[in-house]
C-alpha cells in the first residue's frame, strides 16, 4: 500500500508543460455554461425595476468574481505543478464538478440556494490549498501553500456565515469575504514570519507561458457568448433589418476584440511574426476579469438590442453597451508587463476614452444606430491600433 509520500512524490518538484492539457479545456466546458448564466443575470439586471438595479447588479459581479477566482486560481495551480499527474487530475475534476454546481445554484444563490452556493465555494476554495498542504508537507513550497489555505480558511467563515444569514447580511458578508480572497491574492496571501512577498522567494515557479496559453483559451470562450448572444436572439423571430444590423455590428466587435487582443502590445515592442511573446504583468489575473467582463457585457448588450430594437434607448443599456468596450480596453492595456524601455501603449487608453466620450450622446439615437456606432468606434480602434504597431502580414497567431 502506497504511503501518503510516495503517492504524492515529485510533485512539489514537477513543472506545468507549456501548452494546456485537454483536461484543463474540459475543465473550461463548465465555464461556458457559466459565463452563460452570469450574461443571463446581467440581462435580467436591464429589466427589472429600476430602484433595485444597483442591487441586483452588485450581487451579479460578486457572483462573476467569485467564479474568476476559482478559473484564476485553478489555472496558477495548473500553471505551476505538472496537471498530467493522477492526483492534481482529481483535483481538476473535482473542482470542476464544484464550478457546475455553483453555476446551477446562480439564478437563487441570494435566496434558497444560498447556503449550497457558500459551502460549493468554501469547498472548492479550501479543498485546493488543503490538498496542496497536505501533500507537499517538508517541500520548500509547503509554506506558501498553508499561507493560501490560511487566507481561504478566513473568508470561509464569512462566505458561510453570510450563506446561513440570508438577506442584507448575505450581501455584506460575501462582499467582505471576496474582498480578502482579491486583497490575499494581489499580495502573495502575506502571513507573519512566513516567507516574502514574491513567489520565487518561496520556491514557487509558474510557467508564463502555460498561464498565458490558458488565458488565451477562456478569452476565446467569453467571446464566444458574443457569438450566442446575438445569434440566439436572432435566431428565435427571423431576420429583420434591425436584427440583421445589430448581428453584423456584433460581428464586428467580436473580430476587433480578437484582433485587438492577440495583436496590441506594449510600445516599444513590435509584434513577433506569430504574434506570439506576451509577457504576462502581475496584475494580469485581474486584467482578464475586466476582459472576460467587458466582453459578457457587450454580448448582453447587443442582444438586448436585437430582442428590442425600438426606440428610445435606456440608458443603462447604453452604459452596457459602451462600458463593455471600456472595460475590455482597459484590461487589455494592463495585461503585459511593462518595463522602462517599453512603457504602455497609449492607442487603447484613446480607444477607451472615445468610448466614453460618445456614450452620453447615444441616448438620443435608436437601439440599432447605438449598436452600430459602438462597433464602428472599435474597428477603428483596432485600425489604429494596428497602425500604431505596423506590424506585418502575419495575421493568426497560435494560442
Amino acid at each position: 500500500m502506497l504511503t501518503r509520500t510516495e503517492f504524492f512524490r515529485g510533485l512539489g518538484d514537477s513543472r506545468s508543460p507549456r501548452s494546456a492539457t485537454v483536461l484543463e479545456l474540459l475543465f473550461d466546458i463548465v465555464y461556458v455554461f457559466a459565463l452563460a448564466r452570469l450574461a443571463g443575470r446581467v440581462a435580467d439586471d436591464l429589466t427589472i425595476v429600476r430602484q433595485t438595479l444597483l442591487s441586483e447588479a452588485g450581487q451579479t459581479v460578486l457572483f462573476f468574481t467569485a467564479m474568476w477566482m476559482i478559473w484564476s486560481l485553478n489555472a496558477l495551480l495548473a500553471s505551476t505543478y505538472d496537471p498530467r499527474r493522477p492526483d492534481l487530475q482529481v483535483v481538476l475534476l473535482a473542482t470542476m464538478f464544484g464550478t457546475l454546481v455553483l453555476a446551477v445554484t446562480l439564478p437563487q444563490a441570494f435566496g434558497q440556494r444560498g447556503v449550497i452556493f457558500a459551502c460549493t465555494y468554501v469547498v472548492i476554495q479550501v479543498g485546493r490549498p488543503l490538498f496542496l498542504v497536505f501533500a507537499l508537507r517538508g517541500h520548500v513550497v509547503y509554506t506558501f501553500s498553508l499561507r493560501v489555505l490560511t487566507w481561504h480558511l478566513v473568508s470561509g467563515v464569512l462566505w458561510i456565515s453570510g450563506g446561513i444569514s440570508g438577506g442584507l447580511g448575505r450581501g455584506v458578508f460575501w462582499t467582505i469575504a471576496l474582498a480578502i480572497e482579491m486583497i490575499g491574492a494581489a499580495t502573495t496571501y502575506p502571513l507573519p514570519r512566513m516567507g516574502g512577498r514574491q513567489l520565487n522567494s518561496l520556491g514557487v515557479t509558474v510557467s508564463q507561458e502555460h498561464l498565458a496559453e490558458r488565458y488565451n483559451q477562456f478569452f476565446m470562450i467569453a467571446l464566444a457568448e458574443v457569438v450566442l448572444e446575438a445569434g440566439a436572439a436572432v435566431s428565435f423571430p427571423g431576420f429583420s433589418t434591425a436584427g440583421t444590423i445589430t448581428l453584423v455590428a456584433s460581428f464586428v466587435a467580436v473580430v476587433s476584440f480578437w484582433r485587438i487582443y492577440f495583436y496590441h502590445v506594449r510600445s516599444g515592442r513590435a509584434a513577433s511574426p506569430s504574434g506570439e511573446g506576451i509577457q504576462l504583468s502581475r496584475w494580469a489575473s485581474y486584467s482578464l476579469l475586466l476582459i472576460v467582463g467587458g466582453i459578457i457585457c457587450t454580448a448582453v448588450g447587443f442582444g438586448q438590442i436585437i430582442e428590442d430594437p425600438h426606440p428610445p434607448i435606456d440608458w443603462a443599456l447604453v452604459a452596457i453597451v459602451f462600458g463593455g468596450p471600456v472595460l475590455f480596453l482597459l484590461g487589455r492595456s494592463f495585461l503585459e508587463r511593462e518595463s522602462r524601455n517599453a512603457p504602455r501603449c497609449r492607442a487603447l487608453y484613446y480607444g477607451a476614452l472615445a468610448m466614453v466620450v460618445a456614450a452620453p450622446v447615444m441616448v438620443l439615437l435608436p437601439p440599432v444606430a447605438v449598436a452600430a456606432v459602438a462597433a464602428l468606434i472599435l474597428a477603428g480602434i483596432t485600425v489604429y491600433d494596428q497602425q500604431a504597431h505596423k506590424r506585418g502580414a502575419e495575421t493568426n497567431p497560435t494560442l
